[in-house]
């Protein structure tokens, strides 16, 4: 079941990042450190009721949906123009269900809340060191665009990708 995140959530999904952040280190992806993402980041999410977490028995992932573009896209060439986009942020699964189609189910649930919602496209970025995520977004459809930097996370880009729906 994939519900909206309450504040309740919040230390569990906190945990669940730092899993991930320590064993994308672990494969020398780093991506996500002390500084991001923040336990206070992810309690805003909630706030914004822009949160969702995959639940089976215990929360699996988080994928954050909002329409919120960064100050970072601004200048990026998108597919569509800056209105009625859906932009994904930090999709992430418990390191323990990596590799069992969890976030398949987050990005399913994102695209067709897209559609349902009649945003024109989904729009994300991943770490350009990341190669798996990229292929993982790739086959779904999704077009490589630019890159962008967030130097507080890493001194290398992340791709810009966008689907439209």
């Amino acid at each position: 079941m994939i519900r909206r995140a309450f504040l309740s959530d919040l230390d569990i999904i906190y945990e669940l990042s730092q899993a991930c952040a320590k064993e994308m280190i672990a494969n020398k992806i780093y991506q996500w450190n002390e500084d991001y993402p923040t336990r206070e980041r992810f309690k805003k999410d909630i706030e914004l009721q822009e949160l969702y977490v995959l639940e089976e028995e215990s929360i699996k992932g988080v994928i954050v949906l909002t329409e919120l573009i960064d100050d970072e896209y601004i200048s990026v060439k998108w597919l569509t123009k800056n209105k009625d986009n859906l932009y994904v942020h930090r999709l992430a699964i418990e390191p323990r269900y990596w590799r069992q189609g969890y976030a398949q189910q987050l990005m399913d649930f994102a695209e067709n809340y897209a559609r349902d919602q009649k945003y024109q496209s989904l729009r994300l970025d991943t770490f350009s060191k990341n190669k798996r995520n990229q292929k993982f977004y790739e086959i779904r459809g999704y077009k490589r665009l630019e890159d962008i930097y967030f130097p507080k996370q890493s001194m290398y880009p992340f791709h810009c990708y966008e689907l439209i729906i």
